[in-house]
């Protein structure tokens, strides 16, 4: 990916975000940008944070890809756990040598799972698969990022369109 298109991506995020009228469509506008535009983003999607008993999990919202079997993920389990419990972005390279991953599809080499904060506190991430290995560079990162930025700034705008946990 060039600079130039990550450029034109942010942007169109940004208008994305202004043009939602829910975070619904937000997260759905911002899955299907991703997927159409960046043709190595295999699986791109949601999941959000939500309470099970006492416990925090992943919850998958809007998605564009294959079906995963992983629609619920307990913050102990995977990149995706990883991610939100470290409160950092992941990049795996290879993700048959990461014994984190949570196998999806036999096709995916590579995944970055970036966390959406509202107020300084991880709500959930967006996480994208791709079928190459090495597929994130750092204008892909710093796309992702924005994506979680731009949907995290929404939730503190709209504080109705929140879950109800946060």
């Amino acid at each position: 990916m060039t600079t130039a298109q990550t450029t034109d991506l942010i942007f169109a995020l940004d208008s994305l975000s202004i043009s939602s009228n829910s975070a619904d469509a937000l997260m759905k506008g911002i899955v299907a940008l991703l997927h159409e535009k960046v043709t190595r983003y295999n699986w791109v999607g949601f999941y959000m944070m939500e309470k099970d008993g006492d416990r925090d999990v992943l919850v998958l919202g809007p998605f564009k890809g294959t079906s995963t079997p992983h629609t619920r993920i307990p913050l102990s389990h995977g990149i995706c756990g990883a991610a939100a419990s470290t409160e950092k972005t992941i990049v795996v390279d290879d993700v048959n040598s990461d014994p984190r991953y949570l196998a999806c599809s036999l096709e995916t080499k590579s995944e970055i799972v970036v966390p959406v904060f509202v107020h300084g506190k991880v709500v959930g991430e967006l996480d994208i698969d791709s079928d190459f290995r090495a597929a994130f560079g750092p204008d892909d990162r710093a796309l992702c990022e924005h994506a979680a930025l731009v949907l995290g700034q929404f939730f503190e705008r709209h504080p109705y369109a929140r879950p109800a946990h946060i």
